[in-house]
């Protein structure tokens, strides 16, 4: 936005707080609701999608809503092509408002088919009207998710894997400080690539190798010459990255940016010698039954309901999507029957060897044999939870929305 939009945003939602995150079209649905207030008015609006996704959801909605606003009819996420000669591709969304009675039924469209709903809330989904706000930590009692590390090096540590051969055969001693180096694109599409970490060696060390001190001194000087002053202080340690998160036990991976197109969002165990940028998620001390959650469409049905996304592709959070998911509480029983299940779809992985995430979970490409493990994934998580097992993703969303709104009450007491 330019200032003058920036401005506008401030104008319209006085006083209203984190405002940074709502697009510049939630200004016309918010004056549209000044207007509509207290009368028998309609009003309805395309808008990027957006507006109904993520952190914006409880910014924008939640005092909308309060002030007595509600929808009549929605379209869920479509593309949309301009006609200009620079093809824009917008994902949008159609939503009908006001404050009036409705005697018609609420309607949510979602391609070609037409849901006759309840009610229709900030996610346009026929459930309870929730809102998701930003939490520091897991509204349950499972370990925490951290985002991965951030080189802040202008690319000084990082290498493809002829870069990295080339630098070892003309620096030997460096070799044992490369580390395999993850972020979403290297863990699901398979690339490799690798950093250069020598948080560990000491200066003299350092000194003998003198195409990495090299490395440590472009680093040092790129960070002092940043117009950012937190950026500048970390020039102070240059041989390690800007921000670290480096887990000391195995952990799951779980990629930041996933596509939609994915049934499920592939996540794995890593163990602590792989390190990871801020492209990806990282949840240490996890066991197989967090895995199996996680990997079941009863999480995925939470994730597309709530998640943020990069045009339609999913973008996984931690104080949006994994800190407010409520998480079942099995029997023991039920708790072995998830963790079989998960053990089941990693061994299946394993038969594959030479295809990556991306081959293996293309909904078209999908082995049988591995489709088959997460059905039965899906099947042991549902029966933890309680849910039938042909319940629909609607219906799981409404009975996740109804268990998160009496979770938050909970831990208000």
């Amino acid at each position: 936005m330019t200032a003058a939009q920036k401005a506008d945003v401030q104008n319209i939602f006085n006083g209203w707080k984190n405002l940074g995150n709502l697009d510049y079209v939630s200004c016309w649905f918010k004056k549209s609701a000044d207007f509509i207030a207290d009368s028998k008015v309609r009003a309805a609006l395309v808008a990027t999608n957006s507006i109904c996704q993520g952190d914006s959801v409880a910014t924008l909605w939640k005092k909308i809503f309060s002030d007595g606003v509600h929808f009549d009819f929605a379209y869920r996420t479509f593309k949309w092509d301009s006609e200009s000669a620079q093809k824009a591709h917008v994902h949008c969304i159609i939503i009908g408002f006001s404050c009036a009675p409705n005697d018609n039924p609420k309607i949510i469209f979602d391609g070609e088919q037409k849901i006759i709903a309840q009610n229709i809330n900030a996610y346009l989904q026929d459930a309870l009207n929730v809102f998701v706000e930003s939490r520091n930590k897991p509204l349950c009692n499972v370990p925490p998710l951290l985002t991965g590390s951030q080189r802040i090096d202008d690319d000084n540590f990082i290498f493809t894997f002829d870069e990295m051969k080339d630098f070892i055969k003309r620096e030997p001693n460096a070799k044992k400080y490369f580390r395999a180096w993850y972020g979403a694109e290297e863990f699901i599409n398979g690339k490799k690539r690798f950093c250069l970490w020598l948080g560990d060696c000491s200066p003299n060390e350092i000194k003998k190798m003198p195409l990495a001190y090299e490395r440590v001194k472009n680093v040092r000087e790129y960070r002092l010459a940043s117009k950012r002053s937190a950026t500048r202080r970390i020039a102070d340690k240059p041989t390690h990255f800007g921000l670290e998160v480096i887990p000391k036990t195995n952990f799951l991976l779980v990629p930041v940016i996933s596509s939609e197109r994915r049934r499920y969002i592939p996540i794995d165990f890593m163990s602590p010698e792989n390190f990871c940028s801020n492209q990806v998620n990282l949840i240490p001390d996890t066991t197989l039954y967090h895995f199996g959650v996680l990997t079941s469409s009863v999480h995925m049905a939470w994730v597309r309901a709530v998640a943020g996304r990069l045009k339609s592709d999913y973008r996984y959070s931690g104080s949006i999507v994994y800190n407010n998911f409520v998480w079942c509480s099995p029997n023991e029983k039920q708790r072995a029957k998830i963790e079989e299940a998960a053990q089941k779809i990693l061994d299946v992985r394993k038969k594959y060897p030479d295809s990556t995430l991306a081959d293996l979970y293309d909904e078209n490409l999908m082995p049988a044999d591995l489709r088959a493990a997460h059905r039965k994934n899906d099947k042991a998580v549902l029966a933890a939870y309680g849910f039938d097992e042909n319940f629909t993703e609607s219906e799981i969303v409404a009975e996740l929305m109804k268990l998160f709104e009496e979770a938050r009450k909970k831990s208000r007491r």
